[in-house]
């Protein structure tokens, strides 16, 4: 691949360089605004204090009170705020060049919906965390796969085709979703599954937190591993293979990644909509389409975004407000955005 072929596929801008300290910049203040806004406001001194109590001996100037609300309760929220965030941005980044369409998202190709009606059927019948990340990873793979296998028998647009065909599964899912919740008992696991499918971090647990640092850190090295690969798959699957790629194989291994953060982001914290449609096109506005670039970029704005919307959810009124109704309200008018600026290139 020539540098000419490069600067024309707008792998690498010139302007894009101090981008990524940017938002690492962005993400340590955000950090330290969610700990700083709440009910129990931490000062960013005495939050580093806190946390360097634990590595070094530090003279205590705290309450225990303090030490209580930073560890048991604002700490885990944040840091699982921060891997969802990652995750479900990076995954809508990683759909959309695989599918070279820029309204793919998890939530578009019905990745979503198939996870969210795996977990609420493992909680209909009672399961433990496991048994409901391992259903919630079965059905948002399941989904994705037979939107794919839908747009192979659909001549037209690809980018039309995937939308519709995701609708369809969506729907379809939402409709086995519907019934799981009728057939629900109605005083203990209907209020369960209706709360859960609103997306909260009110309910995380440690093991979430862990599950969401194991499986978003893993898939992100190895899509990472695989960047020049997704780099070249932008071309046509013909020159990809020319210059010696995979691409069924490199495709497979996307999806199952990328899906693989869906289900874990979904199981620990509901449907959280719309986050992998709206980050992805942020990012490539301001670093281009190398995945070098793009991928650590999108993991750093995801988590900021995400962990913003929690604080704004617990502190913008009295009783806290489900994370994935900000979401929707961010994303819905964005997507629409996007089909409008579509329909103008056409």
């Amino acid at each position: 691949m020539n540098k000419r072929t490069v600067q024309e596929l707008h792998f690498y801008k010139e302007d894009d360089r101090r981008t990524i300290p940017l938002l690492v910049i962005l993400f340590i203040a955000v950090f330290f605004i969610s700990f700083a806004i709440g009910r129990y406001p931490v000062d960013p001194l005495t939050l580093v204090k806190v946390l360097l109590s634990r590595l070094f001996p530090v003279e205590k100037t705290w309450s225990t009170q303090v030490e209580t609300v930073i560890f048991n309760i604002r700490l885990p929220r944040v840091l699982i705020g921060a891997f969802i965030g990652a995750g479900l941005s990076l995954s809508g980044l990683v759909y959309q060049g695989i599918f070279q369409n820029p309204m793919v998202s998890p939530d578009v190709l019905g990745s979503t919906s198939g996870a969210g009606f795996g977990s609420a059927l493992a909680l209909l019948w009672g399961l433990g965390y496991i048994p409901i990340f391992s259903m919630s990873f079965i059905f948002g793979l399941l989904a994705v796969f037979l939107v794919l296998l839908m747009s192979r028998f659909v001549r037209g647009q690809k980018v039309l085709t995937l939308v519709l065909g995701g609708i369809m599964i969506s729907s379809l899912f939402n409709a086995a979703l519907s019934f799981v919740k009728l057939v629900a008992d109605t005083d203990d696991v209907l209020p369960q599954i209706t709360y859960y499918l609103i997306g909260s971090l009110t309910s995380t647990r440690t093991v979430d937190l862990a599950a969401c640092a194991i499986v978003v850190t893993v898939s992100s090295v190895v899509l990472f591993l695989i960047r020049w690969q997704l780099n070249v798959m932008t071309l046509s699957d013909e020159e990809a293979v020319s210059l010696g790629v995979d691409t069924k194989t490199i495709r497979l291994i996307a999806i199952v990644f990328a899906t693989l953060m869906t289900a874990v982001c979904t199981a620990s914290a509901g449907m959280i909509g719309w986050v992998g449609l709206v980050i992805p096109h942020l990012v490539r506005m301001t670093n281009g389409c190398d995945y070098r670039k793009t991928i650590p970029a999108t993991l750093l704005m995801g988590s900021s975004f995400l962990m913003l919307v929690d604080t704004v959810s617990r502190t913008l009124t009295t009783s806290e407000i489900p994370i994935g109704i900000l979401t929707s309200f961010i994303g819905s008018p964005f997507f629409l955005y996007l089909i409008i600026r579509e329909g103008k290139r056409t």
